[in-house]
Order: structure tokens, then sequence, then C-alpha cells
């Protein structure tokens, strides 16, 4: 049983609020994310539950036990920071090996050299226990440091952006990877980042942070299809989902509804279309276009077939499917029809 739940924990320094009564749960098996912008507390809550930092207030258990006040050491977890934190002067080997080394652990050479290549065969860098860090790529230093942590077999593994410092490449391909093993391994893990890709495509459940509090936590499609606030419908989807006044629609609104949003691949463009809007840009992308719109002096985005022959301050027609609208209110907190 790999489960890490937190409770009402709250950290401060000195005037900011960086966590803010955060409770949830990373349950056993769970690839969970937390996504937010930077100061969002995402970091922060992270160490909090390695130990780094003590909490001002609440609670962090790890398999049922309390380990609020206990060492770093003593927790069980796994650290993966951004950058990668090796060893220059060791080999891959070396680096793997260490946290294996420990007397605590008690292994044979053997047993750590067993480890060690299981773990290199599985992140593709058993061609590579040889070299020294400093002789590695960019994609090879992260698998080595991702690698440390796997080694180590922990109740929980903590990633702090762990591919952030990637190019765009090796960030799809480790994303892939990470995913594959944690499922492989059945592993428990705690994921930040700021990426929205990163959070749809490996997540089972995201957790939305705004200013040190958890205001969402949900399945990628529920955070996706059912934001409980403007401030989460915009952290997920690219292009950003469209908000607009409501009584630009003219649709069945909830009385309390200031704001109307709806997903760029959600708007038809259609020669019956209810609404005209006039094309101000438009993107290619190969496979779809990004095609910015005039509607009733706001900017709203269409994500549409390349084959619709469209020009640039055409005046088209528009449909926005009632069923893909979202409403909310002065607060940008969700309403319901």
């Amino acid at each position: 049983m790999s489960e890490v739940r937190l409770e009402n924990i709250s950290k401060s320094f000195k005037q900011v609020d960086a966590v803010k009564n955060l409770s949830f749960t990373v349950k056993n098996g769970e690839f969970v994310v937390l996504l937010g912008p930077t100061g969002a507390g995402k970091t922060t809550t992270l160490r909090l539950i390695a130990g780094l930092e003590k909490a001002d207030g609440g609670n962090i258990f790890i398999n049922k036990k309390r380990v609020t006040n206990l060492q770093p050491a003593e927790r069980d977890v796994a650290f993966v920071f951004q950058q990668y934190s090796l060893y220059p002067r060791y080999t891959v080997y070396d680096n793997l090996a260490f946290p294996l080394r420990s007397p605590l652990r008690s292994l044979d050479k053997n047993k750590i050299d067993e480890i060690v290549h299981n773990v290199s065969r599985t992140l593709h860098i058993e061609d590579k226990l040889q070299n020294k860090a400093t002789q590695l790529s960019g994609g090879e230093m992260q698998r080595v440091a991702i690698g440390r942590a796997l080694v180590r077999e922990p109740s929980i593994f903590l990633m702090d952006e762990p591919l952030s410092s990637l190019d765009a490449k090796l960030r799809e391909e480790l994303r892939l990877e990470l995913k594959n093993i944690q499922v492989i391994l059945g592993a428990t893990l705690l994921f930040v980042t700021h990426d929205h890709i990163e959070a749809t495509t490996m997540a089972d459940q995201i957790g939305v942070l705004k200013e040190g509090e958890l205001v969402q936590f949900d399945t990628p499609d529920k955070i996706y299809n059912d934001p409980n606030s403007i401030y989460v419908a915009q952290k997920l989807g690219s292009p950003k989902i469209n908000v607009i006044p409501s009584n630009h629609l003219n649709s069945d609104i909830p009385g309390n509804a200031k704001f109307a949003a709806f997903r760029p691949e959600n708007v038809n463009l259609e020669q019956k279309g209810l609404f005209e809007a006039k094309i101000e840009t438009i993107q290619n992308l190969g496979v779809e276009q990004i095609v910015s719109l005039n509607f009733k002096g706001e900017i709203i985005r269409a994500l549409v077939k390349p084959d619709n022959h469209l020009n640039l301050n055409e005046d088209v027609n528009i449909d926005i499917p009632q069923e893909y609208i979202l409403y909310f209110d002065k607060n940008t907190k969700r309403v319901y029809p």
C-alpha cells in the first residue's frame, strides 16, 4: 500500500501564504499531477511531503502513518528535481548505484548490480553505464535522474517539473516512457508541472492549484469538460477556451451568468450559422487550422479542418452548439442552466 494523504496542510514564508489548507490523496498506484503557474504552491507541496519544508499546520500521512514531523530519510520518498542533480564525476552506473550503497540498505554488490542493470534497461541507458554524467545529453541525464529514484523503490515518487528543461521532442518521448514505467511498476507518483499537455497525457487525477489553494481535483476529462471556474477551464486545452460576455449569445442563459465559455473545437463555421463573425488571422498547423474571429468585438478562436478554404477579413457565419457552452458568474465560478 503506497498512499499519500494531505490534511489541511498550510505553509507560509514571511508574509506569503505558499500553501493554504491543502487536502488531497494520492492513492496507491496513481499518477497525480499538480498543475498551476509559477507561485501556485506546487514545489512547496512536494517539499512538504518530502520533509524538506516543515508545515505550519495540518498533517501528512504516508501509508496511513503520520509523517508530518519525521525527517526526510524516515519518509520513504524519492524526489526528482527540475535540474538533474547528478554527481558529475561519477559514471552513470555509480550515479544509479549511489542510493543503493547506503549502509541502511545492506545490499550486496550482486544485488546492486542487478537493480542498476534492470533500471538502466527500462530507461534505455544500459549502453551508457560507463559514461561520466558530463558525457550525456540532456535527455540522458534526466533519465539517469529518474533512474536514481526508481532504484530505491520508494512509497512515492515526487517529481518537480523534471521534463521542463528538455526540448519538445525529448519531452514527448520521456512523457510516454515515464507513464509506461509508472504503469508497469504500479508506482505511486506525484508530478508537478505548468504544462497542460504533460498533465493530460500522464495523469490519472489532476489537482489545479491557484495561489496555494487546490481549486479542483478531478480526472483530466472532468477538468477539461466540467471545470468549476474560468481559471480551471483555461488551464487545459490549446488554443485556450473562448470566454465572452454571456449576453453575446442568443440562447437560454442562466440568470446569474455573466460569462459564456466554449472550446475552439466546438465553434463551427457554417453557412447556416446563427452568428456572424469576421476572420482576423489563420494559423495553418497542417492537419488543422486555428482561425481567430472577431465576434461582436471579442476575439474568439475556432479549430477547423484545413479544407475550409478561408480567407483573411472574410465574413463568415458560425454556430456554437448549446450543449458545449459553459456559463460562469461575475466571480468566474461555474453556474448551470
